[in-house]
């Protein structure tokens, strides 16, 4: 009787190990979404997100996804309510983003904190390409940017 529960445990632990180590970032569709306290449209609404906000998707229930936003804090959300393309908010004072992947690049902009910005490409060595609203592009530190 032992044995069964033992495997079922294991089985538990890895699925559990295996799904926070995807994290999944998404962003608040085309119109604003109302966040709620439950998976529920009955639920308190909690306050209402602006469109391109970035978001961790924690965990899925059925059409429902609970989210981590910038702040750390927690929401329920209408699945149907985030895309896939993925946004960075700005959390420094002043990002500044550069023509290329490099402290001693060219300085093509600044933004600040709390500036949304699409991520073009997750590349490595501690920079992302994004682009702005406006259609200026470039590289960031990632540590300056959140939802990468």
């Amino acid at each position: 009787m032992k044995f069964p529960r033992l495997v079922a445990f294991a089985m538990l632990m890895s699925a559990v190990a295996s799904a926070t180590a995807a994290i999944e970032f998404k962003s608040v569709g085309a119109a604003p979404a109302v966040m709620y306290d439950a998976p529920s449209a009955k639920g308190r609404k909690l306050y209402v997100a602006p469109r391109g906000m970035p978001v961790e998707v924690v965990l899925t229930y059925g059409d429902w996804n609970k989210v981590r936003d910038a702040a750390g804090d927690m929401a329920w959300v209408e699945a149907k309510r985030l895309m896939p393309r993925r946004h960075l908010v700005v959390r420094v004072a002043s990002a500044r983003i550069r023509a290329a992947a490099d402290d001693a690049a060219p300085l093509v902009f600044t933004a600040d904190k709390g500036v949304l910005l699409e991520l073009v490409d997750a590349g490595a060595s501690g920079w992302v390409k994004v682009r702005h609203r406006d259609g200026q592009a470039g590289f960031v530190r990632a540590a300056d940017v959140w939802g990468e």
